[in-house]
């Protein structure tokens, strides 16, 4: 078997970061979300058209380029990132690989998401690599300390070798319509990444209405953001899709006034192959296909290459393995 897929070895076209905008009060008043409408077309994502044979096994492989692999438990420990960096530059058997017709190609994850503490562990696991390290700053996934210890946070993985921090905004900030105070805050949390790209984390099930995570997300664009988040993954409600088309039409919008891509990273409960396909046809139908590439979209994932792993080996076999023939960690 032979898979047609874009080679991750291949060099990213030109990307224009996000240099930040002044805010604009007006445009953000006038953002306005229908939620029944976003439900109704959130509805027919991968009811339609759907990916079948060697198309899927392509498209999955491409999710694993696109996985932020993460790990953020209280109980983690040193060994546990180490692990989960060996996974990370070897996520696919190679003997799958080699089924596949995959053999000589470079499939890696988008990056390791790890709390800051660990980032020089991973940095040093992930050595020579070419996998980047992001690291779960200011402190995550409350978002509550004083803005001094949140920035220090983030100098603190930026020096350690993190290339993407992922920030989590003051939820209560949108609560209060604050976009003022969002804005400063985010401005100085991009200003202390310095080059390392910054993805602000909204908590979008905390935020109440569509169209408070729509305004927090231009704001939060506006303020310098490289990519927007749904959610830490430890609220109740995380990653859905009426949430994310709320989200990837802000970016399109944004995309539209001043030319620049911002990107996207759901996060928190997508666990299966079949979600991953799901979100990727969203991208493809709202975005296009030029948004599916690990400098524009990621997944927030710890368990999904386990089951993506899973229906690829299905796809050759016509079985399912048990879960222990593709440990994590």
């Amino acid at each position: 078997m032979s898979l047609k897929v874009v080679d991750n070895t291949t060099a990213e076209p030109a990307h224009k970061r996000n240099p930040g905008y002044p805010l604009d009060l007006d445009w953000v008043e006038r953002v306005r979300m229908n939620r029944s409408a976003l439900e109704r077309r959130a509805g027919t994502i991968g009811a339609r058209r759907t990916v079948k044979k060697d198309y899927q096994l392509a498209w999955l492989l491409k999710a694993i380029t696109m996985i932020d692999l993460t790990t953020l438990n209280a109980d983690d420990t040193p060994g546990r990132v180490e692990r989960l960096c060996a996974k990370a530059r070897n996520p696919i058997r190679r003997d799958i690989l080699d089924q596949l017709g995959m053999g000589n190609r470079r499939i890696l994850p988008g990056a390791v998401c790890v709390y800051h503490s660990f980032v020089k562990t991973a940095v040093d696991a992930l050595e020579g690599s070419g996998i980047p390290v992001a690291a779960v700053s200011t402190a995550f996934p409350h978002g509550l300390a004083p803005v001094e210890t949140k920035i220090a946070e983030i100098e603190a993985s930026v020096k350690d070798g993190a290339k993407e921090i992922d920030i989590v905004i003051e939820r209560g900030m949108v609560l209060r319509g604050d976009w003022q105070a969002l804005y400063d805050q985010v401005k100085a949390f991009r200003k202390a990444c310095g080059d390392a790209h910054i993805k602000t984390i909204l908590g979008t099930g905390e935020l109440a209405t569509q169209t408070n995570i729509a305004k927090a997300s231009l704001v939060c664009m506006l303020a310098g953001a490289d990519f927007i988040k749904t959610s830490t993954g430890k609220e109740k409600v995380n990653a859905n899709l009426v949430t994310s088309l709320t989200m990837i039409r802000m970016i399109r919008w944004f995309a539209e006034e001043t030319g620049i891509e911002i990107g996207y990273k759901p996060a928190g409960g997508i666990a299966t192959a079949g979600d991953a396909l799901k979100y990727m046809a969203l991208m493809k139908e709202e975005l296009g296909t030029h948004w599916l590439q690990p400098h524009l979209f990621r997944f927030g994932a710890s368990s999904l290459l386990t089951d993506i792993e899973r229906q690829l080996e299905h796809g050759l076999t016509g079985h399912y393995a048990a879960d222990y023939r593709q440990p994590m960690v």
